[in-house]
């Protein structure tokens, strides 16, 4: 009997022989499906799991270990008893295995990591590969060979990536919308573009403050942004600076002009900047000085001056008064009267021009004595057509228009009619006296073809004003 076993001893391979054998078939069999060992493990891993002692079984599956809880409690998840590392007992007929044959191997090498998949395949754990069921060891040479060695892989980690934050939804197609934060963010860096640069900057003169200490503050109101600057520099000449008394006058009669002002569109450059609180100090004579020198003292490439008499140029209103309206010419600032700003008659300047408004004016003088000493003089009618013989062809003796009271002088009624035409009135028949922006009626006389007026008699007041 003993010598029968011996024979059949010699003829079964080695344990050893027998499990290598198994790992090359099943490195075959996954190879002929397309991959390496589904999970990547090898028999390396499963002699190390065997020499492991009892008290290291049982452990979370993140210490990529199986544990206790299975269906069989006398099995683990790796074919083996989870009370004991041994194998089971060999047929009756087979010699038992070597000693020192599974325990004489050196110690395994850090198992390799499994090839990478799909993303697809990998982000649910719902989709991993089934965890092969306790106790499937196949002998060698079966026809499952890999069902020995396979267990679960380790839970893969999900890349965890920030969510870049969407675009703003548009109503139409191909467009951007800005927020406010970044609308600002780019006239800050206009600002300080042009503090830099020294370019010319345009704003609308939008508050005048005083500081505790009796200083005047004009604020300047740039896209949003407070732009100061100190009354010195906003070039507003009233003559050499008093002392005392007249300098309070001087004072008032500045903040006067000031006042006029407000709304007006000025130039400006930016003297400082602050950018923690986005605050900047600007300076309008500066600006104007660098206008002057380059419309009024430089030339072009024919060897003329930008602006000379005759010339139309584009003018900004910065004041409007009754009979009067102050305009700025390129940084030189002049005034035109009521009756050089229109053909016909103006009562008020107020009703056809307003502060922040830009005409057209016609350069009647200049007198260029140095960068600070520049004047000018300008009429806005000039640039118009004149109407008036035209307009008299509407009119007819005996008859009666209707019209607006421009001025009353010396028992003298101007009037504007209201088909454009100016009419003077030397009697009125209403026992009311007839005043400024009156609404009357007026019935011509005569009409004066040299002055280009109807004379005639107010009949009547058909509102008053008063």
């Amino acid at each position: 009997m003993t010598k029968k076993k011996t024979e059949m001893a010699a003829m079964l391979p080695e344990p050893h022989d027998a499990m290598v054998a198994s790992e090359e078939e099943a490195e075959v069999s996954a190879a002929q499906q397309g991959g390496d060992i589904p999970d990547g493990e090898d028999l390396n891993e499963l002699l190390a799991a065997m020499d492991k002692a009892p008290d290291d079984e049982g452990l979370s599956p993140e210490d990529d270990t199986p544990t206790s809880d299975n269906d069989d409690p006398g099995a683990g998840d790796d074919g083996f008893a989870s009370g004991s590392a041994e194998l089971e007992p060999p047929a009756e007929d087979a010699p038992p295995p070597a000693e020192g044959d599974f325990h004489a191997e050196p110690e395994p090498p850090k198992p390799k990591r499994a090839p990478r998949k799909k993303k697809a395949e990998t982000d649910s754990p719902a989709e991993k590969a089934p965890e092969p069921p306790a106790g499937d060891v196949s002998e060698p040479g079966a026809s499952n060979p890999t069902a020995a060695v396979v267990q679960p892989a380790p839970p893969v980690k999900r890349a965890t990536r920030r969510k870049a934050a969407a675009p703003i939804l548009t109503i139409e197609a191909h467009t951007e919308a800005e927020t406010q934060e970044s609308i600002e963010d780019t006239i800050w860096h206009e600002i300080h573009n042009a503090y830099r640069t020294r370019k010319i900057l345009t704003g609308y003169l939008g508050g005048i403050e005083q500081t505790d200490t009796g200083k005047t503050l004009v604020i300047v109101e740039y896209k949003g942004f407070r732009i100061i600057i100190p009354m010195k520099e906003m070039m507003i000449n009233l003559g050499r600076s008093p002392s005392g008394a007249e300098y309070d006058d001087l004072v008032r009669r500045q903040n006067k002009i000031l006042g006029t002002m407000l709304g007006a569109e000025i130039d400006f450059l930016v003297k400082g900047i602050d950018s923690k609180t986005r605050s900047a100090v600007g300076s309008r004579k500066e600006a104007m000085l660098k206008k002057r020198q380059i419309f009024y003292l430089n030339t072009d490439a024919a060897g003329m001056y930008r602006i000379y008499e005759g010339r139309i140029v584009q003018a900004r209103v910065i004041a409007v008064a009754e009979k009067v309206v102050r305009v700025e010419v390129f940084g030189v600032e002049c005034s035109i009267l009521a009756r050089d700003l229109a053909w016909d008659w103006i009562g008020d300047a107020h009703e056809r021009f307003s502060v922040g408004d830009q005409i057209l004016v016609r350069i009647l003088s200049v007198k260029r004595e140095g960068l600070e000493d520049i004047s000018i003089t300008a009429d806005a009618k000039s640039v118009s057509e004149d109407q008036t013989h035209e307009n008299l062809k509407k009119c007819r003796v005996q008859s009666k228009y209707s019209g607006k009271v421009t001025d009353v002088r010396r028992g003298v009624v101007y009037v504007r009619l209201t088909n454009g035409v100016n009419g003077v009135a030397h009697s009125c028949y209403d026992r009311r006296l007839p005043g400024k922006k009156d609404d009357v009626s007026f019935a011509v006389t005569r009409i004066d073809e040299e002055r280009g007026v109807a004379v005639g008699i107010i009949t009547r007041i058909i509102k008053q004003h008063l």
